[in-house]
């Protein structure tokens, strides 16, 4: 019987496949009790299984690149972190030897254990580790069993689940999985973001469809509605079937415009810059017709290794970026790392509370010159072979520009000294993603050169929102009047003083936010390369001036529903 259930679209695209469902992490295993002789050989048991895990998180980490890197690289490396966590195995250990608990029942205490202590804390971003706690436990749980319960799902499936870590996005995508409906998730937490760059149709926030959907159902879903149904009718196949097609014929058209410009309807050039981190992802720029690399994330030479790269390591890195874009401007930004991810990149980094607040981006890197002073060698050597940019993140006030800057003239000259050819005016910006950044622009402007705005933390902040809580995805929004009015201000600033400035969070890369982002004077997109055409083609819709008559409109919007009506007349949606 039809039946359907409401949800968030977290990625576009549609998908019917048979449904594989998978019930939450928590491990429901009955208490069991072992003889005092077999305490050893179950240590030994589970050690083995802990060793299987840590190596399965070796391997899938080496065979990322490019964006998975990033976005998946993260959580791998927070649960290695887990898995070597002291608390976690002298528990489990206590709990076979001395309590003679078998290692099933001793990994439920052990997780039930710890979530109660990050559960009871005051800060929501340890609150929010519980799932990664899960996911951990769970997959140790697998490897006990020789079973891999955490990746459940074949081709021709949809998986419903309770929640997912981005790891598992990537991994069902490469097994041919169709599509994924979670009972909780954000539209902007990372796995929302994998999907998307993947083209993976992603539903969130159905917990309908997770208590009552069963094995086997056959399930369709719309990624963009987010409407979930299960043993859908003639007419439902008949739209989906649709659906699809508009969805090849759409394909179709996009792939035509990759030699296309970024141009508006009213003939005004529009610069789409792509986000990269690898060889891989600077082809697929080039390939597309990319203006250029707008950010360059330097994190993965730092992370997966228990020394730092040297100066050579990072300038054959840089330098290949560089002629990978034959002539067009490569941003580079610097080290953005803090103390949630400094054990897997050979810093040593004390303990913080709050890491997303902490010691990160170019705090850290005025702290550690040395680090610092070597990756700017690199990147100026790099910057004889064409042209760079250099970006640094989590800047808050004028004085870290300045140090900076000064830095930077230092390590030229030294440079210059010993005979290497150092390009002259290398532009300096900054990543506006601290509100005092933004609101204080016109204090430190006179220091930059170019500016972009990480949205993704610009939001988060300025709203007081973990974009990852599921219990506040309607806040968490770009859509926010705060966040539409600090944009219009930080670009305002940017254009009065004849400075470049791009957007370069998530924002940039979804087509919907392209009129928006346009009518506020926006000139210059930095965007994953598998959403680049999308975004040109929402650029070639629009009519430039007509969308800037209506600024003030959008400017008076109070609350988000305004700015979704907005939005809706912009791209003639009803």
């Amino acid at each position: 019987m039809r039946r359907q259930f409401p949800g968030h679209g977290a990625s576009r695209g549609n998908a019917l496949g048979r449904a594989r469902v998978r019930q939450p992490h928590a491990l429901e295993v009955a208490e069991e009790r072992i003889a005092p002789g077999q305490a050893a050989a179950e240590v030994a048991r589970l050690h083995e299984a802990i060793d299987m895990v840590r190596e399965e998180l070796r391997d899938l980490r080496s065979r990322l690149h490019g964006a998975l890197a990033h976005e998946v690289g993260e959580f791998l490396d927070l649960h290695a972190l887990l898995l070597d966590d002291p608390e976690l195995l002298q528990g489990l250990d206590g709990l076979i030897a001395n309590e003679l608990h078998g290692a099933d029942f001793a990994l439920r205490v052990q997780r039930d254990r710890l979530a109660a202590v990050f559960e009871s804390m005051d800060d929501p971003y340890f609150r929010s580790r519980v799932e990664d706690i899960d996911h951990v436990i769970g997959r140790i749980h697998s490897a006990l069993h020789r079973h891999d319960a955490q990746v459940t799902g074949v081709a021709g499936e949809i998986l419903v689940s309770d929640s997912l870590a981005p790891s598992e996005v990537a991994r069902l995508h490469a097994r041919g999985v169709l599509g994924i409906v979670t009972a909780g998730g954000s539209m902007l937490s990372h796995t929302a973001i994998l999907a998307r760059s993947l083209h993976l149709p992603l539903v969130v926030g159905s917990p309908q469809a997770l208590s009552l959907v069963n094995d086997g159902d056959v399930v369709m879903i719309d990624g963009a509605t987010g409407l979930v149904i299960v043993d859908p009718d003639a007419d439902d196949l008949r739209a989906h079937r649709e659906r699809v097609r508009e969805g090849k014929r759409e394909r179709r058209q996009l792939h035509r415009l990759r030699r296309e410009p970024s141009r508006t309807l009213d003939g005004v050039d529009i610069r789409l810059y792509a986000n990269a981190e690898t060889r891989e992802d600077v082809a697929e720029a080039h390939a597309l017709g990319a203006a250029g690399v707008g950010l360059y994330r330097t994190e993965f030479l730092f992370l997966q290794r228990n020394e730092l790269p040297s100066e050579e390591e990072q300038f054959v890195a840089y330098r290949d970026l560089v002629l990978g874009m034959t002539g067009r401007t490569a941003t580079i930004r610097t080290l953005d790392v803090g103390a949630d991810k400094s054990d897997g990149s050979g810093l040593a980094l004390p303990y913080e509370p709050n890491p997303a607040l902490g010691v990160r981006g170019v705090r850290l890197a005025l702290r550690r010159r040395d680090v610092f002073t070597t990756q700017l060698r690199a990147i100026l050597r790099a910057s004889g072979y064409g042209p760079i940019r250099i970006l640094l993140p989590m800047v808050a006030q004028r004085e870290e520009v300045l140090a900076a800057r000064r830095l930077l003239r230092t390590v030229a000259a030294r440079l210059r000294r010993e005979g290497h050819a150092v390009a002259e005016g290398i532009p300096l910006g900054a990543m506006i993603e601290v509100p005092a950044a933004a609101i204080a622009l016109p204090a430190m402007i006179d220091l930059l050169d170019f500016m972009s705005i990480g949205t993704n933390d610009l939001v988060q902040y300025l709203l007081a929102a973990d974009r990852g809580n599921d219990a506040l995805v309607d806040l968490h929004s770009p859509l926010h009047p705060a966040v539409v009015l600090l944009l219009h201000q930080v670009i305002g600033t940017a254009r009065a003083h004849g400075k470049p400035v791009a957007v370069c969070g998530e924002m940039a890369g979804d087509a919907v936010f392209t009129p928006l982002l346009l009518a506020l004077g926006l000139e210059e997109f930095s965007l994953h390369p598998g959403t680049l055409l999308e975004v040109r083609q929402a650029v070639r819709a629009q009519d430039l001036a007509g969308l800037r008559a209506r600024l003030t409109e959008l400017l008076r919007a109070r609350d988000h529903a305004g700015i979704a009506r907005w939005l809706a007349r912009s791209t003639g949606e009803p």
